[in-house]
């Protein structure tokens, strides 16, 4: 349902300054897994932020990896098993569940979670450890959600950086996937 916009920004600038002969070669490199759902419809289950940024700068086609066709599932089972599986997170921009009706049809449609976008910047600075835990970085934005206010975040991103990664090594996360701070 959401992004993090300054982390679409950042692949953009990050695709604009590749050579123009590496862009073949970068594309190669970054397949997006998909599941193929009920009426043989396509969704991601990962890469949105460089899928979005990709789109804003004009490619249209990338090279996808089925990770599974689900095809002949009927409509509630698909979302119950992507669920399981943990393949979909259907929360807002301000961490409230929603109803998979309600997800976006289109990467376009993705509304930016500012959180997000802070819980990416701090495991870049070094806050958390990158880890393979589906939507890991989601349950740090929830986390720093409760102790961030979100005008810092819009506004000051630096100041709010630097706070998030206090209490991104605080022990108060430590029960957060790729926590790499020191117990108290």
């Amino acid at each position: 349902m959401t992004l993090g916009m300054r982390e679409v920004e950042s692949k953009r600038r990050e695709w604009r300054d590749l050579k123009p002969n590496k862009d073949g070669t970068f594309l190669g490199h970054h397949s997006v897994p998909v599941i193929i759902g009920p009426k043989k419809r396509i969704f991601l289950i990962d890469h949105h932020h460089l899928c979005r940024a990709l789109l804003e700068e004009g490619v249209n086609e990338v090279l996808v990896q089925t990770v599974q066709n689900l095809s002949w599932l009927k409509k509630e089972e698909f979302w119950e098993f992507m669920e399981i599986k943990r393949w979909v997170h259907p929360f807002d921009e301000n961490g409230h569940r929603l109803e998979f009706k309600q997800l976006p049809k289109t990467i376009m449609a993705m509304v930016d979670d500012p959180y997000r976008a802070l819980a990416g910047a701090a495991r870049q600075n070094g806050a958390f450890a990158k880890e393979p835990t589906p939507f890991a970085e989601f349950a740090w934005a929830n986390f720093l959600r409760a102790r961030v206010k979100r005008n810092m975040v819009e506004n000051d991103f630096e100041s709010s950086l630097k706070l998030a990664k206090k209490l991104c090594q605080s022990s108060d996360a430590r029960y957060l996937p790729g926590w790499c701070g020191i117990e108290e």
